[in-house]
Parts: C-alpha cells; sequence; structure tokens
C-alpha cells in the first residue's frame, strides 16, 4: 500500500509539472487559446471588439478589448465546440487533456452533514441559492485575466491535505467530488487573497463550508474560501493581494483546521493548483 501511495503521488507531481507552464492549445482555427487545455484548466484569447464567443453551448464574457477566459469543468469532454461569431461564424473544437481522480475515505465528520435532516435541507437549499447569486455576480475587471496570466499566489501555505477532483466517501456515505484544493493549517492561521477582486461572499456559518468567502476576480472567475474560523471581511470589499480575508478553522463539514481553496469560472469548477506556483516546502 505504502508503494502505491508513492507512485500515486509522483503520478500527481508528474502532472503538476507537466502543466505547470502555459502552452498553446492544439488545433485552434478561430482564435488562439493559450493556458492549461486540461480537465479543470483555464484558457485564454482575444478577439475583435464586438465579437459573440460561445463555448460549449454557453455565452462567453468578454473584456471590452476581446479578451475572454474559458474554464475546463472537472468532468470537461475530450472535444468541446468553440464559436466565434462576429458578422459570420467560424467554429472549431477545444481538444482538452482527460485526467484520472483518487477515491479519498474520509471519517469523522458530523454524520448530520453526511445524512442531513428535512429541516438541514431546507437550509442547505437556501444557502445554495445564496452562494449562486454571490457567484452570479458579475464584476466588471480584468484582474482575474491578469492573475490567470500571470499566476496565482497561495493564501496559505502549509501541507495539501486534499486535491482536485478526488471523489470523497465521508463516513462511509459516497460523497460528491472534491472541487478544490485543502491546506491544513492550525486555526487562526491567517488567509490571505491570491489574486485582487471584490468579495461578494461573506458567511460564518454555512452548514456543509462553515465559514465563507467568495472572491470575485472579474470575466466570471472566483475564488472561495471555506471552513473559516473567523472573517476579517465583508461583502463589498475590494482586496489586493495578500490582503487577509479571514483565519483558517473547522467549521461546517470538516475534521480538522484546514483552508478549502476553490476556484469557479461561471458554473465550471477549475483547479487553484493550476495557477499557482509549487507549494514552498
Amino acid at each position: 500500500m505504502a508503494l502505491a501511495n508513492t507512485y500515486w503521488w509522483l503520478g500527481v507531481l508528474f502532472l503538476m509539472t507537466s502543466v505547470a507552464l502555459p502552452r498553446e492549445v492544439r488545433s485552434e482555427t478561430c482564435v488562439a487559446l493559450h493556458g492549461y487545455a486540461l480537465q479543470g484548466g483555464v484558457l485564454w484569447g482575444q478577439v475583435s471588439s464586438g465579437t459573440k464567443v460561445t463555448f460549449a453551448g454557453q455565452p462567453v464574457p468578454l473584456l471590452p478589448d476581446g479578451h475572454f477566459l474559458v474554464g475546463l469543468g472537472r468532468d470537461m469532454p475530450a472535444s468541446n465546440p468553440l464559436e466565434v461569431d462576429n458578422g459570420s461564424v467560424c467554429s472549431q473544437e477545444v481538444l482538452v487533456e482527460q485526467r484520472e481522480y483518487r477515491l479519498q475515505t474520509i471519517t469523522g465528520v458530523p454524520q448530520q452533514t453526511v445524512t442531513p435532516s428535512e429541516t438541514h435541507l431546507a437550509r442547505i437549499r437556501r444557502e445554495r441559492e445564496l452562494v449562486g447569486a454571490a457567484k452570479n455576480r458579475r464584476i466588471a475587471s480584468d484582474d482575474g485575466l491578469v492573475a490567470v496570466r500571470e499566476g496565482f499566489s497561495w493564501p496559505v501555505t502549509g501541507r495539501i491535505s486534499g486535491v482536485y477532483g478526488s471523489q470523497r466517501i465521508y463516513n462511509g456515505t459516497p460523497g460528491t467530488p472534491h472541487y478544490g484544493v485543502d491546506v491544513a493549517r492550525p486555526t487562526g492561521t491567517p488567509v490571505m487573497a491570491p489574486a485582487p477582486g471584490v468579495v461578494t461572499l461573506a458567511e460564518p456559518d454555512l452548514f456543509y463550508s462553515g465559514g465563507t468567502v467568495i472572491l470575485d476576480h472579474g470575466h466570471g472567475l472566483s475564488s472561495s474560501f471555506l471552513h473559516l474560523s473567523k472573517l476579517t471581511v465583508k461583502v463589498g470589499d475590494r482586496l489586493r493581494t495578500g490582503d487577509m480575508l479571514g483565519e483558517i478553522g473547522a467549521t461546517g463539514r470538516a475534521t480538522g483546521p484546514h483552508l478549502d481553496w476553490r476556484m469557479s469560472w461561471l458554473n465550471q469548477r477549475i483547479d487553484p493548483q493550476l495557477l499557482v506556483p509549487p507549494m514552498p516546502e
């Protein structure tokens, strides 16, 4: 088992190093795309002003200069249509590298968060609407594009205890995939903004995620910070890279203090670990 775990981590390290640098996406015909063409990655490109861009059937928001981002979710198919309409429609296929995800067994979480009651289910629905509304805000900013191109900073450094895409089994019950990267640190450790943005959600006690902050980087790109023990920001605050937004905790569905950092582009969950440098020793 130890040898198998060693091979798994070597595979993860190989994957991380193999996608660490942006690369040109193959077989483009309408627009050149740059970035990370694999599940969990982010691509960017530029078209002429006034052009309409659609990816996998979804309208893509553009900056005034025609720049745009595209997020590739955990289960994005191997080939996806991108259409550019500037009076005539040009179509191309975006090839997406597929990834393999591991199973992760987690025990010791509060059982009510595994099999919630009807009362808790009603609360969960209300909170999902709250989170959805925060993510649907569209901040007019190029911070997201700049951060993707230049790199994000780690909001906190430490031992990585959970990775993007893994299928989690809570107290023996299969759960939804894990969409973030977990960093284990003691309760009270400061959490910093990994890139500029505007706070669109600041809730101290959500059912699953506990203390939660959502930071909108613009361009449809946002970061979520979960299980915080303390929030130091409020909705509407504009943060710069390195500004403190809260403290690590173990609130919500958690077995110990850690930060769960997640990122989304519109409704696609992307992998934060592809946008930051390797974790410092």
